[in-house]
């Protein structure tokens, strides 16, 4: 299985498993991926998932120490005083002593409290000014506590991305975000290369719906011709070709599923393409991003990066 050494020293398994959506369905998924290989989880607070990895981590009888595993704090909880708690309440549903990898999961704060979409009387998201480097700073006093292996950041724009960086004790590890053949990002993949910061693509599929976009309807990733061609001539499907052209660019990925057949086609999506093939993939590129919460988050998203609407 190939891993990526991140700044820290640490490896991380270049295929991940994702646990967005489906709760209910997360613990057999999670035992069924690790049955099948996995070694990397990727979980987070606000997807209400991490009781059912835990459970199914211990289930695997698989050692701690041979599962790389992600969490990431939700806005709620950005106030410095806040941060060493959401670690905690995490550690606790997954029934765990560390996290190898902690990211904050949006560079946007939401009022102190419980509620995970808190909501201003007008009824909008109650956004407030907490800074996202106060947050970053507060995480980065955890590394000392051993609860976690490293940090990190998800979504975050390039400016905003340079600001950390710029005033960080820890460099981040990981930034996590959107990356498929359709939103390729080059520019900042060479950014982040060139700064040591690893990148892990969530999305790896974009999207799995027909959607209505500016482009007018659009196909599905997974059917794009060219990925599909290139399949063929490795015998593989055109969903584990997109995942292998992230592999190939030296980027981990996160595909996620419930069933058991796909868990492990998935799994086959590490493999090596040929550089002729990568550049053809680079071709593809549509500059097209699925997911952007600026509207729902009252905060603007991605500002200065590719397929910002």
């Amino acid at each position: 299985m190939t891993t990526f050494k991140l700044n820290t020293g640490a490896s991380i398994p270049a295929l991940g498993f994702g646990t967005w959506q489906d709760a209910d369905a997360q613990e057999n998924a999670v035992l069924e991926a690790l049955k099948a290989g996995y070694r990397h989880i990727d979980t987070a607070r606000v997807y209400g998932t991490e009781p059912a990895v835990g459970r199914a981590i211990k289930k695997s009888g698989i050692p701690r120490d041979q599962i790389f595993l992600t969490t990431k704090i939700w806005n709620n909880k950005h106030h410095p005083d806040d941060v060493p708690q959401a670690l905690q309440d995490s550690l606790n549903d997954l029934g765990l002593e560390y996290v190898d990898l902690l990211l904050m999961h949006w560079p946007v704060a939401f009022k102190r409290g419980d509620e995970l979409f808190p909501k201003t009387q007008s009824g909008g998201p109650d956004v407030v000014d907490t800074d996202y480097l106060d947050t970053y700073r507060a995480m980065e006093k955890l590394i000392a506590t051993g609860k976690v292996k490293a940090i990190g950041v998800s979504n975050f724009s390039k400016a905003e991305m340079e600001r950390v960086l710029a005033n960080a004790t820890v460099p981040p590890a990981v930034h996590q975000l959107e990356g498929h053949p359709w939103l390729q990002q080059r520019g900042f993949a060479d950014w982040h290369k060139k700064n040591g910061i690893h990148v892990t693509h969530y999305s790896p599929f974009g999207n799995q719906n027909e959607i209505y976009s500016r482009e007018g309807t659009i196909g599905r990733l997974i059917e794009d011709p060219v990925l599909v061609e290139i399949g063929k001539k490795y015998g593989k499907s055109a969903a584990q070709v997109a995942l292998a052209w992230g592999v190939s660019e030296g980027h981990s990925v996160l595909p996620k599923s419930k069933t058991p057949e796909r868990i492990r086609q998935n799994l086959e999506g590490d493999f090596k393409l040929d550089q002729e093939d990568v550049k053809k993939i680079r071709g593809i590129d549509r500059k097209l991003r699925f997911n952007d919460s600026s509207e729902d988050f009252g905060y603007d998203l991605f500002k200065d990066l590719d397929g910002k609407k």
